[in-house]
């Protein structure tokens, strides 16, 4: 028996929902497996701001430090901002710099019967995964930027560092390895515009060389991979990159396979993880029982893997494949929900009480 302290922070907006449905499919896995998760719930985000002045209370931090994992809603409200202009409830930077969660991952598939943006493209046809670097880049300007005395000018500093890039780039060698596929890590960059890409590709090909002869290797500028992951979408396995370029691509990615709410996301660090749904908090949709929370559950899948428990990740991800294949789960072209939250939900349900 494994038991696992799972810390849940809903979120905002369609958060809540997303996380609920979520947490229903993780309970009946536990009751097919062995495992058991003793989730307890923590406020965080942009409501949590409003009500106390901090978007991630100090108790909250303390107990996601301590838990096995950390599963979260979507966070933040387009309303609800800093006085610096930017948004209150946003959270993916405190934690990722709190706990240096330096992976982001995101896979990249379509399953079948989903509809795509891309003509004649079958399930099967993309399958990739992109590992950001989510610790610096242009994203590591934060809070940080520099406003011109003038209020004319506002600078952002991108950084790219070599222990940030030697690390993100042995993840993406290893996402490889693992995924026992084509074997290809691609890197993509802006070297032929800017110095720090350059420092950025010239370590991705010391590690490749060195470490991983195994795995080929690929290379383009990032406005040529955005061309790529809608014409030849099959050409990718493993995809490292940037901070910034790493979130717009994936994105991207996201609507060659139903959209961003197809889309789950894991932060990842040496020492700490959290798992979550890539899209936003979509408040015009909450309470309606119209959000699609497959994200949020494809998310379980990577948590799972996160803590080696690889038989129960497998089996709720063939459930999900399973649901698909039967038409119990239908999306509209949008990425939304046909038949609203809680069928996807039972759909899932439905499935891996049929494969016990």
């Amino acid at each position: 028996m494994s038991t696992y302290q799972i810390a849940v922070i809903p979120g905002d907006g369609i958060g809540p929902e997303i996380v609920a449905a979520a947490t229903q499919v993780l309970q009946q896995l536990a009751q097919v497996t062995s495992l058991t998760f003793e989730l307890t719930t923590y406020e965080a985000g942009a409501a949590t701001y409003l009500k106390h002045g901090d978007a991630l209370p100090a108790e909250t931090m303390m107990a996601c430090r301590q838990a096995h994992a950390i599963f979260k809603g979507p966070t933040g409200l387009p309303d609800v901002r800093l006085p610096d202009g930017t948004e209150a409830g946003v959270l993916g930077g405190r934690f990722r710099r709190s706990l240096d969660l330096y992976v982001n991952l995101r896979p990249i598939k379509l399953y079948p019967n989903v509809p795509t943006a891309l003509a004649n493209r079958q399930a099967g046809e993309i399958d990739w995964v992109m590992v950001r670097e989510n610790t610096e880049g242009l994203y590591a300007s934060r809070g940080c930027g520099v406003v011109a005395s003038t209020g004319q000018a506002v600078t952002d500093t991108l950084m790219i560092t070599r222990l940030g890039t030697e690390r993100i780039v042995r993840y993406a060698f290893e996402e490889a390895r693992r995924r026992n596929g084509k074997k290809r890590v691609c890197c993509v960059d802006k070297s032929n515009v800017l110095r720090s890409f350059v420092f950025f590709r010239q370590i991705f090909k010391e590690i490749a060389a060195a470490e991983y002869p195994d795995i080929a290797t690929d290379f383009m500028y990032v406005d040529a991979a955005a061309q790529a992951i809608v014409l030849e979408p099959d050409r990718f396995d493993v995809m490292v990159t940037e901070n910034m370029f790493g979130d717009i691509l994936s994105d991207l990615g996201g609507a060659t396979i139903g959209g961003v709410g197809v889309c789950a996301g894991a932060n990842i660090g040496d020492n700490a993880a959290y798992f979550e749904p890539i899209h936003g908090s979509a408040p015009n949709l909450a309470g309606k029982g119209t959000a699609n929370p497959l994200s949020a559950i494809l998310s379980l899948g990577l948590m799972l893997r996160y803590l080696n428990e690889l038989a129960a990740a497998q089996r709720l991800e063939q459930a999900i494949e399973t649901a698909f294949q039967q038409k119990t789960i239908m999306l509209n072209p949008d990425g939304s929900a046909q038949s609203g939250t809680q069928a996807v939900t039972e759909a899932v349900l439905k499935q891996l009480v049929i494969n016990n």
